[in-house]
């Protein structure tokens, strides 16, 4: 043991990485002539000290859709022995500012990291305040080490014929499997307007967010 790396009253508090799962249910439709175009923006707390939310993260925004699964993951570590606060606010986009003020507000949420960990793969359901009865639903995942990335590349023929007065606009959206038999978004494809024939771009998508590892 190097007696040199060890302080005491210096040691950390154990915790691990965990990725941040989000998708909402029943959201209010602010829109007129279409529904809302929801995104959700994740703030933290933590007891060292800090008395304000701290914005961590904002998921992607999905056009006209009141049930949202959002690709995009929040990455925290999770201290065992600190209490960690989240506060979840959903809106619906209006405009391409950064500014929230520019856009419809669709409700919140406020728990602890803690709450959402205990439920592991099975998720966290909470019913947004101010949201007219909708639900959001939180899945936390410990982040396996492994750091390998795999490249796909997707293409289809002769799909389905799906819009009115046009071709379909296709896309792909994979799901994996968690322990408890839920399904977590893990990547979507671009939409290629107006074809029965897409061909997608490759990505590159982490081996450790299609199996965690397994």
């Amino acid at each position: 043991m190097n007696a040199a790396a060890f302080r005491p009253g210096a040691s950390t508090l154990p915790s691990s990485t965990v990725e941040i799962s989000l998708r909402c249910e029943n959201l209010m439709d602010t829109d007129i002539l279409s529904k809302s175009d929801p995104f959700c923006v994740v703030y933290y707390k933590g007891s060292a000290g800090q008395s304000e939310f701290l914005e961590i993260g904002r998921t992607e925004c999905i056009d006209d859709n009141l049930n949202p699964v959002w690709q995009k993951k929040i990455i925290l570590d999770y201290n065992f022995e600190e209490r960690q606060a989240l506060k979840l606010c959903v809106f619906d986009s209006d405009s391409n500012g950064a500014s929230l003020e520019d856009h419809d507000f669709l409700g919140s949420v406020e728990c602890n990291l803690g709450e959402i960990v205990s439920m592991q793969s099975k998720g966290f359901s909470r019913t947004l305040n101010n949201g007219k009865g909708a639900t959001i639903h939180i899945t936390a995942e410990e982040l396996s080490s492994n750091k390998e990335v795999l490249t796909l590349k997707f293409s289809g023929k002769k799909l389905d014929k799906m819009d009115w007065f046009g071709k379909s606009d296709p896309f792909i959206e994979i799901f994996r499997s968690t322990e408890s038999n839920q399904y977590i978004l893990v990547h979507r494809t671009e939409v290629i307007k107006n074809t029965l024939n897409p061909d997608w771009k490759p990505f590159q998508i982490s081996i450790s967010s299609l199996s965690n590892g397994d």
